[in-house]
């Protein structure tokens, strides 16, 4: 077996030296006359042998939880078991008022969650409809990504209700976030798409303890949502969604930015390239975000996900604002096929260990 095959072989074998669960970020809140508590909980593993110095904090996206890293909807290797097989401490998230965090409607307000069609439109089998161009070049979905294909059935049944409010999400994770660095010492974020304004507010509080950014399609593009028309116009804007550029909540920007509307935005006129959204970035003279710039960071897209028109938006809101980084599209490193949902398909091991790689090429101390 080739080196690079190794990297993802499923066969490696899983050796713990430590492992666990806790709480962190939990606050008392008084609602109604009653007293609660807002936490995330977190679980984690410790590989026996550790080539890696820093552990990876993974948090999960929309309507998902930890479980998204744990395994595969046809019941192979998740992200998290082959990390640790890989020498890497791992530390999995429920975000705060998500799963085994626990939901408070009293505190929380209202939730939500999606649909089969929705699920299937833009996770499981976006080539159904074509909503957008990449849509078409979708293949490494486990199975027909429809209702009653075992697999699908298998990632439905994972899916949860999450608050509506989605700036009082990024509210409570700059508490528990920073709350999890405090206590786990330096460590790497990986957020995937909702939980990508995590990793900016969570590395916005602690720049100091973030050693990584792994950005893997994080929520976007910047300042407004983005609506898929079909062809031939493909794009709409709908609802400015992240008055701050990159999140719902503050960052720290020098000059600095005391409020929202400080913060004065256009549109690109021309998009980058066919297929691709035109973005929103700053007006100059463009604002800096100080606390990530000098985070080794990596945005990562793959080539059939409805982010696949608009993340190099996100790219370029960043180094607008003195954040470089890296900006990956799998297809280019020969990774070809996938969909939002990379972790659970067909060659999500292969994915892993491009971002091991990374890791180990790009953060200091490594």
């Amino acid at each position: 077996m080739a080196d690079t095959e190794k990297l993802f072989d499923e066969r490696r074998p899983l050796e713990i030296a430590d492992q666990g669960v806790f709480h962190v970020g939990g606050r008392y809140v008084e609602t109604d006359g009653r007293t609660m508590m807002g936490q995330m909980f977190v679980q984690y593993q410790v590989p026996a042998r550790r080539r890696f110095p820093y552990p990876v904090v993974m948090i999960h996206g929309g309507g998902q939880t930890g479980v998204n890293f744990l395994g595969t909807p046809d019941g192979r290797r998740g992200w998290a078991d082959d990390f640790v097989a890989n020498g890497f401490a791992v530390y999995v998230v429920d975000q705060p008022g998500r799963g085994r965090s626990g939901y408070y409607t009293a505190s929380y307000d209202k939730a939500v969650n999606r649909n089969t069609d929705q699920i299937v439109d833009r996770f499981t089998a976006p080539e159904r409809l074509g909503l957008f161009p990449q849509a078409k070049l979708h293949t490494q979905w486990p199975g027909a990504g429809v209702p009653d294909d075992p697999h699908f059935d298998h990632f439905y049944a994972s899916q949860v209700e999450g608050i509506v409010d989605l700036a009082s999400v990024e509210a409570m994770m700059r508490h528990a976030g920073p709350a999890l660095l405090d206590r786990i010492g330096p460590a790497v974020l990986l957020g995937h798409s909702q939980g990508g304004p995590l990793v900016w507010t969570t590395a916005d509080a602690r720049p100091a303890l973030v050693r990584g950014i792994l950005a893997i399609e994080p929520n976007g593009p910047p300042v407004y949502e983005m609506k898929y028309k079909g062809p031939p116009e493909w794009f709409a804007d709908e609802g400015m969604s992240r008055p701050w550029g990159i999140t719902r909540g503050p960052l720290t920007y020098d000059p600095p930015a005391v409020q929202a509307s400080d913060l004065k935005f256009v549109r690109q006129v021309e998009a980058d390239g066919p297929d691709l959204a035109r973005g929103w970035l700053q007006a100059e003279p463009a604002r800096r975000l100080v606390n990530l710039a000098g985070i080794p960071t990596l945005i990562l897209t793959a080539e059939a996900s409805y982010h696949a028109p608009y993340d190099h938006c996100t790219s370029r809101f960043l180094r607008q604002a003195g954040v470089e980084h890296d900006f990956v599209r799998l297809a280019d490193v020969g990774i070809r096929g996938n969909a939002h949902m990379m972790m659970l398909e067909k060659n999500n091991l292969e994915i892993a260990a491009f971002l091991r790689r990374w890791l180990e090429e790009k953060v200091k101390g490594a």
